[in-house]
């Protein structure tokens, strides 16, 4: 993409980091935290006001799984489930995460899937984190993991096409 996907703007510009936080937000999370990486500080300067918070994945340059990771760790110890969202995502809105969501729990595993193929948000539960933090590597995140454990198919195809964004148009 040529800058850090955070720094982006929609044509009303309105960041890609803003529209993702306010989609999680509206689609029920209690609280947000931002993982950043390259330019940090400046994206950092983009977050919405709201109950976010911001941690800096130092090792952003080895991949998702370092965000995911970073994040994990940030968490506070109250929720019994957390949503994971890309800032790429520009159809994913607060009705999606809303029905990601629902599957809430200590023990759940779901991911938004688009016309049955599986996307983003995932929900993971408590009970998973640790297990997840020490599996992700690279780009894969949670990949590998949830193949392993049975991740629920939450479809959302009706809603959105959970196409990423990786190219300028």
């Amino acid at each position: 993409m040529g800058t850090p996907k955070a720094l982006l703007r929609d044509p009303d510009g309105t960041t890609w980091l803003a529209r993702s936080v306010t989609a999680l937000l509206d689609g029920g999370c209690a609280s947000v935290t931002v993982v950043l990486g390259a330019a940090a500080d400046d994206a950092a300067a983009l977050v919405p006001a709201g109950p976010v918070s911001v941690v800096v994945a130092d090792d952003w340059a080895e991949g998702m799984a370092a965000s995911l990771r970073t994040g994990l760790a940030a968490l506070p110890s109250g929720p019994e489930s957390a949503v994971v969202s890309l800032v790429d995502l520009p159809d994913v809105d607060a009705a999606v995460v809303r029905r990601v969501a629902a599957a809430a729990g200590t023990d759940a595993l779901a991911r938004a899937a688009y016309d049955g193929v599986p996307g983003h948000p995932v929900l993971l539960g408590r009970d998973h984190w640790a297990e997840v933090a020490a599996t992700a590597t690279g780009d894969a995140g949670a990949r590998d993991y949830l193949r392993r454990h049975g991740v629920t198919l939450v479809e959302c195809g009706d809603l959105a096409t959970g196409r990423d964004v990786d190219t300028r148009t």
